[in-house]
């Protein structure tokens, strides 16, 4: 039925008394007395109580679009009043096609959340508008649903215009895009724009660029950006941050140093937006030689950087233990006119408090509330970890109730750290009240914090209340993942229990899940503590035959393995094959090697990996420092043993009873006397 018809006379009447321009005086109330005047009030209540009614009335009206709003807008208000998507499709309509855009947006946008999809399908059908006013319409729509972040109206909006051959604003596809980007709906909108030969803008790219990096699927971000360039689309700073971002997070930091170049041929501006992923790239990996140039190089080519940019250095030097390096940075950030914020000194109390210095954490502590910054639920996890990590427990347990006395009120994590502690100490007691507290605080507890129980009760030999927790966890609705059966798969190993743990692989793979490296390295490394070195070989090949890469510690169980037997060769060539294949050895592989090689007496080559872990930014620790001194001493080279006490002091690499017993153990009675004064006087800086 045709929309558009010849109006009756009354209805004329009713468009003349109604519908002419009224004085800005004119108030609805005198409104209301000329209807309830007018003979033609019967006719009138119809068409406010009758959609068909109100569609015919606007359309006898479709010259005088003010009218036909002023109108519109005061049947609304009326008692009685049916709302129609097809009434609504036809004021729309008239806005629209007088230019009255702005009327149109307040009446859409007033009116989405209850029309639904309803007034899509009456636009999209095309009854009521032209193609051209339909577009402009639709696309309107489009905006405010986005606006709204309605995703699944922008959907359907976007679907119903192109089913329709009607093509969007490219503007408004970029903000579905946006609006989507975070789901696998983006790349279809994406492909069905570009199939509809709609051109995308460096906007729609952009969107595209960072969907795919989120995915991890960097290489196809690649390959749209080369796209982009032969389209002749130009690419800006935010491009590149994009792609930049993506390949760092995904490892892949000389591709990422690549674009860098690309950006700076093209005369696009580098910024700390660009260079902060890739500094975290490198921190991540241990090189932080690398990660400290970038921060020089940024600052060659005029990119400031920020706070942030400070802090993932920071953190950087601090999980690889150059924490004094690290907190030479506070006082580089201040003069610098950066103020350090709360994540900067929970950075510095993190590396403290895991290289046992707490007494500096809680300096930082303290210095933070002087600087009027407020301790977060992360600044005293920070220092209870660090506390249950060199068994301290009774001060933990202090913060954690000074905590829900005071605030922030402890969290899961918080109780979780605790649970781990008493765990590792064996007492199982205190570690199963803690785990009830948190349950009563109604705190309830995730897969973290059973496993953290589970791994309890398995290190302490009572694999039978272990499996007890893990029926606790499928009953409140977590069954058994890899990282369960992972814990449980190494847990049996080290109780020597292979055949169980075996089973246990084989129900794994049963309920379709596939072991990991670290399911790998597990077993491996069983067979190795075994004794099992030909066993523990295949294992390691069956890993590679099935394309799982073998991680740091699988090189470096392995290493270890060899290296302590005196099989320096073997533990060498795998010490090369993982450079080969991009794994990067961590303090613990270096450790490996030294303490192998010190024992066979090649102090040379001992030496050699010593100084090139420092070379490429891995710091030595306690036990580096404790095999060398150890060595040194059987050897009779009391200076250099000296030496390397003091360069681990410098560091503040805090010496343990194994470092000192290691000086101490090859002197007599007398000796013992003169040597704890020598060392004294070192420690005094004396010497």
């Amino acid at each position: 039925m045709s929309l558009y018809f010849r109006a009756s006379k009354p209805f004329l009447t009713l468009k003349l008394r109604f519908l002419l321009p009224l004085p800005s005086s004119f108030s609805f109330c005198t409104y209301d007395a000329v209807v309830n005047n007018n003979r033609s009030v019967v006719l009138f209540r119809a068409a406010v109580a009758e959609p068909e009614l109100l569609v015919r009335v606007l359309n006898t009206v479709r010259d005088r679009p003010v009218a036909a709003l002023r109108f519109f807008r005061w049947a609304e208000r009326q008692t009685g009043f049916k709302r129609s998507e097809l009434a609504y499709a036809v004021i729309l309509d008239i806005l629209a096609r007088n230019g009255l855009m702005r009327s149109a947006y307040c009446i859409m946008e007033k009116e989405v959340v209850r029309m639904g999809g309803g007034l899509v399908d009456v636009l999209a059908d095309g009854g009521v508008s032209s193609s051209e006013v339909c577009v402009k319409l639709l696309d309107l729509l489009l905006w405010i649903y986005a606006k709204k972040s309605m995703v699944g109206m922008c959907w359907l909006v976007f679907y119903k215009m192109v089913g329709k051959g009607l093509l969007p604003d490219v503007k408004n596809c970029n903000r579905v895009l946006r609006l989507l980007k975070d789901t696998n709906v983006a790349r279809e909108v994406y492909n069905v724009m570009v199939e509809c030969g709609m051109r995308p803008t460096t906007v729609t790219y952009n969107t595209m660029l960072d969907y795919f990096c989120k995915q991890g699927q960097v290489q196809q971000a690649r390959q749209l950006l080369l796209q982009m360039q032969r389209m002749g689309c130009s690419a800006n700073e935010l491009t590149y941050n994009i792609l930049v971002n993506g390949l760092s997070h995904e490892g892949e930091l000389e591709q990422a140093e690549e674009l860098i170049e690309e950006m700076l041929r093209l005369g696009l501006k580098v910024s700390a937006y660009t260079y902060d992923p890739l500094i975290r790239g490198y921190c991540e990996k241990g090189l932080l030689d690398k990660a400290s140039r970038l921060g020089e190089e940024m600052l060659s080519r005029g990119a400031l950087p920020t706070v942030a940019t400070f802090n993932t250095i920071m953190y950087g030097l601090c999980k690889w233990g150059r924490v004094s390096d690290a907190r030479q940075l506070l006082d580089v950030m201040v003069n610098k006119n950066l103020m350090p914020d709360l994540i900067s000194f929970n950075t510095l109390i993190y590396g403290y408090s895991r290289l046992g210095n707490l007494g500096e954490a809680f300096l930082l502590f303290v210095e933070l509330r002087y600087r009027s910054l407020v301790p977060s639920v992360v600044t005293y996890n920070t220092l209870i970890d660090g506390l249950c990590r060199f068994g301290d427990l009774d001060v933990a347990r202090r913060i954690k109730d000074e905590m829900i006395k005071h605030g922030p009120n402890p969290d899961l994590f918080t109780y979780t750290i605790l649970v781990r502690g008493f765990c590792k100490m064996g007492n199982l007691p205190m570690a199963k009240e803690l785990f009830d507290e948190m349950l009563h605080r109604g705190l309830q507890p995730d897969r973290f914090a059973y496993i953290t129980r589970i791994v309890g009760e398995l290190k302490l030999g009572d694999p039978s209340k272990a499996f007890g927790m893990q029926e606790e966890m499928l009953s409140k609705g977590f069954p058994p993942d890899l990282i369960t059966y992972n814990v449980f798969i190494d847990g049996l190993h080290k109780l020597g229990n292979l055949k169980e743990a075996s089973k246990l692989v084989q129900k794994m793979l049963y309920n379709g899940i596939v072991p990991d490296h670290v399911t790998y390295t597990s077993i491996i490394h069983a067979h190795l503590m075994a004794g099992h070195l030909r066993k523990a070989r295949v294992v390691f090949y069956e890993m590679l035959s099935k394309g799982i890469f073998p991680s740091v510690v699988t090189y470096t169980v392995l290493i270890h393995s060899y290296a302590v037997r005196g099989r320096l060769e073997v533990a060498i060539l795998h010490f090369i094959e993982m450079l080969e294949k991009g794994v990067y050895p961590n303090v613990i592989t270096y450790n490996a090697l030294i303490n192998g090689l010190c024992k066979v007496r090649k102090m040379d080559q001992a030496y050699h990996f010593f100084v090139e872990m420092q070379a490429k930014g891995i710091s030595p620790n306690k036990y580096t420092y404790t095999i060398l001194i150890n060595e040194n001493c059987n050897l009779g080279h009391w200076q250099e043993a000296l030496r390397l006490y003091k360069d681990m002091l410098d560091r503040e690499i805090q010496p343990d009873s194994c470092t000192h017993t290691a000086l101490l153990k090859h002197l007599n009675k007398d000796y013992k006397l003169h040597a704890v004064w020598r060392l004294e006087n070192v420690i005094g800086g004396c010497e």
